[in-house]
């Protein structure tokens, strides 16, 4: 027995072991500066151990003083806590934001006495289908919902708008007749955004296009449209394959949400229309193998936090004068396509990305 154990080979250091963890783990001295990273903490940070080390959490991190407070906060408490759905923003890459959970634990080492160690778990992923599934859910229930109260409204402007024709017989004069047209045009206008609220009637007429070719279709529109001082800039990924979709529903689709970021601009500003190939991406709980993004870039004030939750409902805008139907009829068409609409959104930098799955060959022979 003796001899068999003797074969193991002894523990690797302390340090090779944190590096063989997926959770960044992340050790502060008692001034809130780093003393160590393990290799997930530093990709994760975007910075080699060697650069932050000395370094305080508020230089590596935008926001980092909230993970400092809770840093002290195990350190002179003696106790571990938890933080759970963190932003986490690393310095070196403001772009990139991740949602994590964060534990500390109070810690003594030799060489720096009265340490924490900080355990970040990226969820990012997680958090991310959990909100799309949760917008799917609330979209088919929307969907219903838009769809009742259109029928409900449908049947009496139809009651209205015949019995303004034939009052509009029985008026001896024009003067007294503009009043009925009047009436005749707010039906059918009426009328129109109902059919707007039920979104496309036709089946998906699904056709090999090349997603670049629409995109510039509706750039062209857009400028066409848009102030002089706001400037539209072109990013392709020439690797995207061609997409079977319906034409012209995406067209509208990509439309709605270039216009919705122009208005979102005001008479200046910059947008940006880009496309990336996503691989294994997730759209709610499914898992794509590709999935061609669509993103709509804008350096405006971003959307208001109060309408984080239902800005895909119909109807709801913070727009004046606004319809709320722009978004809700792209989400409509995007889920039509096993797609989706998602945004992320703060001042100075909102994206709407419209997600597609690329079908392979045997894919859209099935």
């Amino acid at each position: 027995m003796a001899a068999e154990s003797s074969r193991i080979p002894p523990l690797a250091e302390p340090g090779q072991l944190l590096d063989a963890l997926a959770t960044a783990v992340i050790v502060v001295d008692e001034r809130s500066r780093v003393v160590y990273l393990n290799a997930a903490a530093e990709d994760l940070l975007a910075i080699s151990v060697a650069a932050a080390r000395g370094r305080r959490l508020t230089e590596l991190l935008v926001g980092g003083d909230r993970l400092e407070a809770l840093a002290i906060r195990s350190r002179v408490s003696g106790e571990a806590l938890a933080q759970r759905e963190c932003e986490f923003v690393p310095a070196t890459r403001s772009d990139s934001r991740y949602v994590v959970d964060c534990n500390f634990t109070p810690l003594n080492l030799a060489a720096h006495p009265n340490c924490v160690l900080i355990e970040i778990a990226d969820t990012t992923r997680q958090s991310r289908i959990s909100r799309e599934t949760a917008l799917l859910t609330q979209l088919g229930g929307s969907r219903m919902m838009a769809r009742q109260l259109a029928h409900e409204i449908k049947n009496p402007l139809g009651g209205l708008r015949g019995a303004a024709q034939l009052l509009e017989r029985e008026l001896p004069n024009d003067e007294l007749r503009e009043y009925t047209r009047i009436i005749i045009g707010e039906a059918d206008r009426l009328r129109a955004l109902v059919d707007s609220l039920l979104g496309p009637a036709r089946a998906l007429e699904r056709v090999s296009v090349n997603i670049h070719e629409l995109l510039d279709h509706v750039y062209k529109l857009v400028r066409a449209e848009s102030p002089e001082a706001i400037e539209l800039v072109r990013d392709y990924d020439p690797s995207l394959p061609p997409l079977a979709l319906d034409r012209d529903q995406v067209i509208q689709a990509m439309l709605n949400l270039a216009q919705n970021a122009v208005q979102a601009l005001g008479n200046h500003g910059r947008l940006v229309l880009r496309t990336r190939a996503l691989t294994g991406a997730n759209i709610g709980e499914r898992r794509h193998r590709v999935v061609a993004a669509v993103e709509f870039e804008d350096n405006g004030p971003g959307v208001p936090a109060a309408l984080g939750e239902t800005i895909f409902y119909p109807l709801v805008t913070a727009r004046a004068g606004g319809t709320g139907l722009g978004l809700a009829v792209a989400q409509d068409i995007a889920t039509r396509h096993e797609g989706l609409v998602e945004f992320e959104s703060r001042p100075g930098r909102t994206v709407f990305s419209l997600l597609l799955p690329i079908r392979m060959n045997h894919e859209q022979a099935a």
